[in-house]
């Protein structure tokens, strides 16, 4: 009956507009709805039916958080509470239930990522990197878009010599998958790199001066140097 409902449920609320919230009202309680029907359904319970109804779920969230019932606002609110559900769902058995969770992941970041403190942020990254292995390439797809979302929500706050540690490891690991076997990957890996080099260009540098030679081809990470010697001087060496 669960699954059920929840399948009926992610099918309005992707409409939400037009059928739960068509009156406006609908928003009003989607705290309560997520905290009281979502989140205790995601928690990990043994068995094939649980795992079923988690997917639901979070087919469920995944259309609550596109179909505009929730605000910005509310879904900050009750961040704390869903991160850990949604990212310990990134380890999900099904092939399903971890690209619903990358998903979900990145909706949330587009939502509200920009509003999260760097303390939050840095809790989300780590699970994200372990997905870009997946056996599945849809869900390494998914995952990387999740990152390169995380990438584009580092704000001032985010500062970037106190936070290197966070940085060094994403790059390294994001470096070990621009050598990736698919060239799609590594394309994705090489635009990705690109975009957020400037969040730390010098430790950037470091990185891929470190594995170019090491690389089966050297194009991208020379490309990569390329671009962050074309970046200011004064934010491209570390202090």
């Amino acid at each position: 009956m669960r699954l059920s409902i929840f399948t009926m449920l992610a099918k309005l609320l992707l409409n939400a507009t037009n059928t739960l919230d068509s009156q406006g009202h609908f928003r009003d309680g989607a705290e309560k709805f997520l905290c009281d029907v979502l989140l205790p359904n995601l928690v990990w319970r043994a068995g094939r039916i649980a795992a079923a109804v988690r997917t639901s779920a979070l087919s469920c969230l995944l259309a609550l958080l596109h179909g505009g019932a929730i605000t910005p606002g509310q879904l900050l609110c009750v961040e704390e509470k869903l991160r850990p559900q949604v990212l310990s769902a990134l380890e999900e058995d099904s092939q399903m239930g971890r690209l619903l969770a990358c998903r979900s992941v990145s909706t949330m970041l587009k939502l509200i990522g920009h509003s999260l403190p760097p303390e939050a942020l840095n809790k989300i990254y780590p699970d994200l990197l372990k997905r870009l292995d997946d056996s599945s390439q849809e869900v390494r797809a998914a995952a990387l878009q999740a990152l390169g979302r995380w990438l584009s929500n580092l704000t001032k706050e985010y500062h970037p010599e106190l936070w290197a540690p966070h940085l060094q490891l994403l790059f390294q690991q994001l470096l070990l998958h621009l050598d990736d076997p698919d060239a799609s990957m590594q394309g994705q890996v090489f635009e990705m790199l690109k975009e957020g080099s400037s969040v730390h260009p010098a430790l950037l540098q470091k990185e891929v001066e470190a594995v170019r030679d090491k690389q089966r081809s050297p194009l991208y990470c020379d490309q990569l140097l390329q671009h962050i010697s074309s970046l200011p001087r004064d934010t491209s060496t570390l202090s």
